[in-house]
């Protein structure tokens, strides 16, 4: 068979349920660490419950996936997920899931692996949300995720430390309020209002524009221009100072 009419006859098979997102429509990746408990606890031991390095290895994964072509106003990340949010008027591929979900799982992959020195993997899925508000919400969400991820993390880490089996801790814990587990921190030493913010709340990258002097070719004088660049924020707001936070960036974007 001629190659043009083969290659017509198979890219039906390739394309005919390619999904795009619609226009106006607001896209979030979520990127998600594939058999990280694995990963991180027995082939790559790493400090539990947080360790500054894994940290580390995320928010470069992060700054990466955010500068790799797309165009991505925000990016979070807490535990071994990221989270990022795509300009409204990004079009690339024509807003074909498939690309975004194969692209920026394969970069996240590549990019942490680099980081550790052995292969990593990530999976994605992209989140559609019809309006501003919902898109607060979603990150609103992750926070509170992270927020009660790390005091599960430090209660069972600390019992652990105690000497209680994986199954003991994870009675002890199982139905404890929030208040208790608190408690329960506090009576051993802990204040988990002053552990490390990125601990609590999570991780951010976005843009920022910056001054940076220059020289003028005409006239030889020295002049300031404004650049853009990536910066980490390791101390986020919470709740409702947070979404006011996240509303302000979405206006400016």
């Amino acid at each position: 068979m001629h190659f043009d009419r083969l290659d017509r006859k198979m890219r039906v098979f390739e394309t005919a349920h390619d999904h795009c997102v619609l226009p106006e429509v607001h896209m979030v990746a979520r990127i998600d660490g594939r058999n990280f408990t694995r990963l991180t606890r027995e082939l790559h031991p790493f400090e539990a419950p947080f360790d500054r390095r894994f940290h580390d290895y995320m928010l470069t994964t992060v700054e990466h996936v955010m500068s790799c072509g797309f165009r991505v106003v925000y990016g979070y990340t807490q535990s071994d997920e990221i989270s990022l949010l795509f300009h409204l008027g990004e079009n690339s591929f024509d807003r074909k899931l498939r690309k975004y979900e194969s692209i920026l799982a394969g970069e996240a992959s590549a990019r942490f692996s680099l980081e550790l020195g052995a292969p990593a993997s990530f999976d994605c899925r992209i989140c559609q949300l019809p309006n501003q508000e919902l898109v607060v919400d979603y990150f609103s969400w992750r926070q509170e995720d992270a927020h009660r991820n790390a005091l599960n993390g430090h209660c069972y880490w600390l019992l652990r430390g105690q000497g209680r089996t994986v199954a003991e801790a994870t009675q002890a814990l199982h139905r404890t309020s929030i208040a208790a587990k608190n408690e329960l921190l506090f009576q051993n030493g802990i204040n988990y209002n002053d552990l490390p913010a990125w601990q609590r709340r999570g991780s951010a990258v976005h843009w920022e524009t910056y001054a940076k002097p220059g020289v003028n070719p005409l006239t030889d004088e020295t002049v300031m221009t404004h650049r853009r660049r990536l910066g980490r924020n390791l101390e986020l707001p919470v709740r409702a100072a947070y979404r006011r936070w996240l509303a302000d960036l979405l206006a400016a974007a």
